[in-house]
């Protein structure tokens, strides 16, 4: 699969989605970069901070609020972590 592909058919699936907002572009192509840097896995182990650092977000509840959405859109499957120290797990449609 071609790197680029999984964000050239997330652009292509929001282009009409009016619920889709800027926020949700920043954590899904930070959440692509970090997949990347972690050989392309697939699901990512997200560590929150690491992936709010990549996409510029500072609140929390945002963060969340867009993961769950989009998981709840179909964009990708969000497995929140129960517990702080550990990652919550990132699924890719491929």
């Amino acid at each position: 699969m071609n790197l680029l592909e999984p964000l050239a058919i997330f652009f292509e699936r929001t282009r009409s989605d009016q619920r889709i907002s800027n926020t949700h572009i920043g954590i899904y192509a930070a959440l692509l970069q970090y997949r990347l840097e972690r050989g392309f896995c697939n699901p990512v182990d997200a560590i929150t901070i690491e992936i709010m650092r990549i996409a510029k977000i500072s609140a929390h509840k945002t963060y969340y609020r867009c993961l769950k959405e989009m998981n709840e859109y179909g964009y990708l499957r969000y497995i929140p972590s129960k517990k702080k120290n550990r990652a919550s797990k990132i699924y890719f449609p491929d």
